[in-house]
């Protein structure tokens, strides 16, 4: 029974740790803030989760017991990592100065690429218009 413990530990780190180096390769890696942000937060999230998950599991068997603490690092990482990486996103999101739209506004019925049809659709009429006319003289 012990050795199953064993086997399932050892595969939440390899598991975890994996996570880990694939967290800190996308931060070093990626280019741009909002990518930089979104693969350790996911990444690390998962790994350290999957860390914490082991040493629970070790401590349950092998240990003295259950403990609290192993419980409330796991909760405050999964609480807290989440929120830092949104309350940056914002920050840079109020620093940008070509900001995206809003998406929860309205959308207008006749947006711009309907109008860029129906002029593309006037401009061709008017050019057929003047080929079957011929030219002039």
């Amino acid at each position: 029974m012990t050795w199953l413990v064993d086997l399932l530990t050892v595969v939440l780190l390899v598991v975890g740790c994996f996570f880990v180096f694939l967290g800190s390769f996308a931060l070093v890696k990626l280019t741009r803030f909002f990518h930089r942000i979104h693969g350790p937060t996911k990444a690390s999230t998962l790994g350290v989760g999957c860390i914490l998950a082991a040493s629970i599991s070790y401590h349950a068997v092998h240990g003295s017991g259950l403990h609290p603490r192993e419980l409330l690092v796991t909760v405050f990482l999964f609480l807290t990592a989440p929120v830092a990486a949104h309350m940056m996103s914002r920050a840079a999101l109020s620093l940008m100065d070509k900001r995206p739209e809003d998406p929860s506004l309205p959308i207008e019925p006749e947006g711009h690429i309907r109008d860029d049809v129906d002029e593309r659709a006037e401009k061709h009429a008017r050019e057929h218009e003047g080929h079957a006319r011929g030219p002039r003289r």
